[in-house]
């Protein structure tokens, strides 16, 4: 796998800096921005730049190559699914916790509708 996922000699350095300390901030600001209410589409470009951020402490810390499009996309694509993830997650809380006349939870990662009562019509 390295070479093709990682550029370090040690998988535990992609795992240290991409998984925890990325990871942790995609998870982060996932959860800021569904509890802020913002589209997922601001949540994408924060996470581009946080790729950027991500791949600058691999060349700073381990040496790794600085302008790589394919290590990028990698360290992005693994910030990509935790961050959004962490956004569906907090995005159903808040829907089964705000509307909980209307939701209720289907899922770690959805919600839905609520049968309502049948009325009586006259």
């Amino acid at each position: 796998m390295q070479g093709i996922l990682y550029e370090s000699n040690s998988v535990l350095a992609f795992l240290f800096v991409t998984v925890l300390l990325g990871g942790g901030a995609a998870y982060a600001t996932g959860q800021s921005c569904a509890r802020t209410w913002r589209p997922p589409l601001v949540l994408f470009f924060y996470l581009l730049l946080l790729g950027v951020a991500t791949r600058f402490v691999h060349f700073s810390v381990l040496g790794d190559t600085l302008l790589s499009v394919q290590y990028y996309l990698v360290d992005t694509i693994v910030l990509m699914v935790i961050g959004f993830a962490a956004f569906r997650h907090t995005r159903a809380q808040q829907m089964v916790t705000q509307y909980y006349w209307l939701n209720e939870r289907a899922g770690p990662f959805s919600w839905r509708a609520l049968p309502q009562p049948a009325t009586n019509p006259r």
